[in-house]
Formats: structure tokens, sequence, C-alpha cells
């Protein structure tokens, strides 16, 4: 196994650390399937913006420029796959009148998973280029209100233009560490954490995550995720008429960065359970790794992998909360700073 091992670095270009953790999660023919499925380029996909077209339209509109393209697929009623194009596809009329969106096609599936609805208050943790939050302006027809952060200035700029190009007004960007949430602001109806993570769904697109992951960056990612995934949860209101729900995804396929972060969750907050994403496709997430027993309902979760799907590796959760109060010992439960709950404040006594 040593020697397969190195020989699959030296083949595929991945250091040590890397391919073992890879060859942890799969079996070696199907670790083969997912290394070559990260040799070749994702198809572009773009989603339509319904805010200002329909997607028979737009498809219509492309054909008539010779673009190829087809639906992506049963499981989304917006979204199309190009296969060619005479013209750039960032750079025709409809996309600068703000028609669609290049985005990858498992970045719908966190938006599907949190469904938004109309009139309510949605927090995008780490919101840039822009794509899940313009998606979610798009399901809430523009209506409530979409709190688009992202802790990297520089990258707010594309959030900005996107947030623009497609006509998104309900939308407030700010520039916030995640887990200054909900300090700076709570009491959301649903919370959506793409968290930044080690990127090993997405190694089509960036190769150099095969040379530069080590244990510490691992180590790093892990606590910064689970650091925001709390502030997540403490950021939505659990007595919401319509919501209460906090969707965690990442791109990437490492168990610590995905089932170990939500069972991580569901120990230190007593108050919130996994429910069903809704997503009619896509593996369920592990219940157990390496002798690691996690929480039952961790089969809720979903994976996405490259070389089934062909989508970027991807890791979708969607979290209910129930109540706004955490147990921390018998009969003691704290109420975490802007949850979305006022707390009456006893009348002092006057001698």
């Amino acid at each position: 196994m040593d020697q397969l091992q190195r020989d699959m670095c030296f083949y595929y270009g991945y250091n040590e650390y890397l391919m073992e953790k890879l060859l942890q999660l799969f079996t070696v023919n199907e670790a083969v399937e997912f290394f070559e499925a990260n040799e070749i380029a994702r198809p572009v996909t773009i989603r339509t913006n319904t805010l200002k077209t329909r997607r028979r339209d737009l498809a219509q509109a492309l054909i008539n420029r010779g673009v190829n393209l087809d639906p992506i697929g049963k499981w989304t009623k917006v979204g199309l796959t190009i296969f060619d194009s005479p013209v750039p596809v960032g750079a025709t009329p409809e996309y600068m009148a703000g028609h669609y969106m290049i985005q990858a096609a498992s970045s719908f599936l966190p938006v599907m998973a949190l469904a938004p609805q109309e009139n309510e208050r949605v927090l995008d943790m780490s919101a840039a280029p822009g794509g899940k939050t313009t998606y979610c302006a798009a399901l809430m027809k523009n209506t409530g209100l979409v709190v688009a952060n992202d802790a990297n200035r520089e990258r707010e700029k594309a959030l900005v233009a996107n947030i623009h190009r497609l006509g998104i007004s309900n939308a407030v960007v700010c520039n916030y560490d995640g887990r200054e949430f909900p300090k700076v602001m709570g009491g959301f109806d649903r919370v959506l954490l793409d968290a930044p993570c080690s990127g090993t769904g997405v190694i089509s697109k960036d190769a150099s995550v095969k040379t530069n992951k080590g244990p510490e960056d691992f180590s790093m990612l892990t606590n910064l995720q689970k650091e925001l995934l709390l502030s997540a949860i403490d950021s939505v209101n659990a007595d919401s008429p319509t919501g209460g729900y906090i969707v965690y995804s990442t791109c990437s396929v490492t168990v610590e960065e995905d089932e170990a972060v939500v069972n991580y969750a569901l120990s230190k907050r007593p108050n919130i359970k996994l429910v069903d994403a809704k997503l009619d496709f896509g593996r369920p997430g592990f219940t157990s790794f390496r002798g690691r027993a996690f929480h039952s309902s961790l089969s809720l979760t979903r994976r996405f992998y490259p070389h089934t799907h062909n989508m970027d590796g991807f890791f979708v959760a969607k979290f209910k909360k129930l109540s706004n109060k955490v147990q921390v010992e018998e009969n003691q439960f704290i109420v975490p700073a802007g949850s979305g709950v006022k707390l009456k404040q006893k009348k002092k006594r006057r001698n």
C-alpha cells in the first residue's frame, strides 16, 4: 500500500499527506476515478437570473448567438451547461444585462437547501463573489433582506458588481469577520455559511491544492469552520415563523471539514438538529469514519463528488434551530446575544 501511495503521488502530483487522506476516504478504484476526474475541467455552467428572464428565453437568446448548451439536469430549473461558445460567455449582451450568473453547479446546492422565503431576513456569512447571495435574492423575489458579508474586502468588489449587474435591490453588503456575528447583527430567519475550506473538491480548478495543504492548514481551517458555524447558529432566531434554518457547506471532501465540524456543532449546541436538505441526489454523509462514530442524523447531510456527479466536490448540511436558549448545565441556560430574543429586565426595587 505504501508503494502504491508513493506511485500515485508521483503520477498525479499530490503530496503524501493529502494522498493518504484521500485514500482513506475512497477505495483504491474509486480514488483513481476521483483523481482522474480532478484532471478534467468541469463543464461551464450558468444560472438564470429569474428576476430578469426565464431559462427558456435565455437559452434561446444564447442559441441564437451560436452557443451550444443544455439544461444542467432535472434537479435545477435555472441552470444551463455551456458546451462551447463562439463568444466569451462572460461578455455577451445577456451577461452584461444581468440575465445570468456564471456559477458552478455545486454552488446552487446550498441555496436550494436553504430555501429562503419571501420577506425573510437572510445572512450569507461568506458571500463573495455573490453567486449564492444573488440566487437567494432571486428566490426571495427581491423582497425582505439579504445581508451579504465577506471578511475579504478585495473579494467584495466582485460581490458588489454582481449585485448591481443582476438587479438585486434587497441586499446589504458588509465586511466583518464572520465570527463577529451575532454581536454585529442577529435574529435572522436563515443563515448560509459556505465556509472557507481546503478546496479538495475543486482541485480541477486549482491544482495547487495537491501540494500546498498540510496538517497545519487543516488544523487552522477546521478550527475556523467550527467557530464560524457556531456563530451562524447563534445568529438565527429559532422563533422565526417561517425559518430558523442554517445551512453549512464546503467545497471540500475531507471528513474533518465536513461531518466532524457538523458533529462538533451538534455537541456544542444541543438546541439544533439536522434536517433533510431536500436534495434529491448526492451520497449520504458518514455516520462513522475510521473507528470514529458521529451522530446518526449525519446521514441527512449530502456529499457530492466530481467523478460521480460531474460537478465540484461539495458537502451540504442543513440544521433547524429549536430554541434560542442553550443548556450549559442541568437547569442552567444561556441565550447568545443577538439571537433575536428580547430578554425582560427585572426592575430594581427602591428602598
